[in-house]
């Protein structure tokens, strides 16, 4: 049977990793974001690498931090395919990063970059599942975050890591609430992965990237593959029994040397 899977910051790195891992098995995958260009030279590419297996993605803008937008874009996925039987909140980063200098200085700049990442990281996730949540497959639906492991151990900065951190609870009540339709939910919670805007696209080089692989047990940055496999096996048949629960990809780095 064909899947819909939707997943939210498509458009590059994790999300995108995402979106390609289900259409090479055969999914109509609908990716949402809010830069159309890189929206739909995604989809574009992904559908062609994936036309034999059947997968096809579709580009879906939208702005995640509003309201409307959400239930615009569940109006469109009802009208479409009816049921969505995977949703996957990959959208988020860290607003400081590319900030101008001094953005985040005094309570102004608190207020800002705190206000700023729940938006980019929370409101995005909830806003999503709450107006898709009427039209998730029961039994059989499954719903993702992407978490961090600076909701584990800090971010810097408090206000990325506690946006990311907020999102575990909301998994466990969302859990208990759909696990009787049959629906589970569960986050990963991603270490140091490279080849995303998050952590440049610059390659693997510099004093950051060795102190990062230097905290891991397996000697090596993850890729967002290592992301993608794991979101797939936790909206795979193999894991209907595995629900409120974080899953950690980050090769031991939350455990420390």
């Amino acid at each position: 049977m064909t899947r819909t899977v939707v997943v939210s910051g498509g458009g590059t790195g994790i999300g995108r990793a995402v979106c390609a891992a289900f259409a090479s098995e055969g999914a109509q995958v609908v990716a949402i974001g809010r830069r159309e260009d890189v929206l739909n030279r995604t989809a574009k590419e992904l559908t062609e690498r994936h036309t034999a297996q059947g997968g096809r993605v579709r580009a879906l803008p939208a702005d995640l931090t509003l309201p409307e937008e959400a239930d615009r874009v569940r109006d469109e996925l009802r009208a479409v395919h009816g049921t969505v039987d995977v949703l996957v909140n990959s959208a988020g980063g860290n607003v400081l990063i590319g900030a101008p200098e001094g953005a985040d200085e005094g309570t102004a700049g608190a207020s800002w970059h705190w206000t700023e990442n729940f938006r980019a990281n929370v409101l995005t996730a909830v806003l999503l599942t709450e107006a898709v949540r009427p039209v998730i497959a029961s039994p059989g639906g499954r719903i993702v975050m992407v978490s961090s492991i600076a909701a584990y151990r800090g971010s810097g900065a408090g206000s990325y890591a506690g946006a990311k951190a907020a999102l575990h609870p909301y998994v466990y009540d969302l859990a208990a609430a759909l696990g009787p339709r049959g629906v589970t939910v569960n986050a990963v919670a991603p270490g140091y992965i490279a080849q995303t805007e998050f952590f440049g696209l610059q390659g693997h080089a510099g004093a950051r990237h060795d102190l990062l692989v230097s905290q891991t047990h397996t000697g090596r940055a993850g890729v967002p593959e290592d992301v993608a496999g794991t979101v797939q096996w936790l909206c795979s048949p193999s894991a209907s029994q595995v629900t409120a629960q974080i899953v950690q990809v980050n090769g031991g780095a939350e455990r420390g040397r």
